[in-house]
């Protein structure tokens, strides 16, 4: 697995491939497919969001808790899916908001986050691989273990990171953050289920842009191109 990460982030990671939950998960998913499971991403993908987002480049993590369990949609980015998959009702309501928030967003026809996080954005699912059809069936198997790392590095050796903290699963990393040295910002998750309970209308994308340029941060260009 190593070898599939990008190299800032192999510096502050490695130790993490020699722990007993990492050889643990490595078997379990192994076993997965010798059983005959198919497991989203594939392979190439799971460690996409690091490989987008360097390291050195992270100004904003948007959270997720598992892949998308359907045939071609997963490809290791949170809320992201490949081109020529319609977007997901979570998606969908992403788009809704940051039309409503940003005057020069105009919701594109696929829904594929590459750009977002090529410009910083870290899109990051708490558990990285998912069984299709069965959604959380690799949850408590260690996954869990390496993100919350993740999150804990990024806290403690980088300053002013917007943290976008959608639904309880998300909010409940906060414990992982130091508030002191990063923006948290909080709502209810996208999902149709919750959505018009906090999320739609946030405007957390032109706040993280203000959180930001405050900083003397460049801020993301939200706009996705067709």
């Amino acid at each position: 697995m190593t070898a599939m990460l990008e190299q800032s982030w192999l510096q502050v990671l490695e130790n993490e491939f020699e722990q007993d939950y990492m050889k643990s998960l490595k078997k379990f998913l192994l076993a997965e497919k010798q059983n005959g499971h198919i497991v989203y991403p594939k392979n190439a993908d799971i460690f996409n969001a690091f490989k987008h987002t360097p390291f050195d480049k992270v100004k904003v993590v948007i959270l997720g808790q598992d892949p998308y369990h359907g045939p071609h949609q997963a490809h290791g980015l949170s809320f992201s899916v490949q081109k020529g998959i319609k977007p997901p009702p979570s998606l969908k309501n992403i788009y809704k908001e940051l039309a409503t928030d940003l005057d020069e967003f105009q919701p594109p026809a696929h829904g594929e986050l590459t750009e977002w996080a090529s410009q910083g954005v870290l899109l990051l699912n708490a558990t990285l691989t998912v069984r299709a059809q069965e959604p959380g069936a690799h949850q408590g198997k260690g996954w869990e273990i390496f993100t919350d790392r993740v999150i804990t590095e990024l806290s403690r050796q980088k300053k002013g990171i917007v943290f976008l903290l959608w639904g309880k699963y998300a909010q409940d990393k906060s414990i992982l953050i130091d508030a002191s040295r990063h923006t948290l910002l909080k709502a209810a998750h996208p999902s149709p289920f919750s959505a018009h309970r906090g999320f739609l209308g946030c405007k957390h994308f032109s706040m993280t842009n203000q959180k930001l340029q405050e900083q003397g941060i460049a801020p993301i260009d939200w706009r996705l191109s067709d």
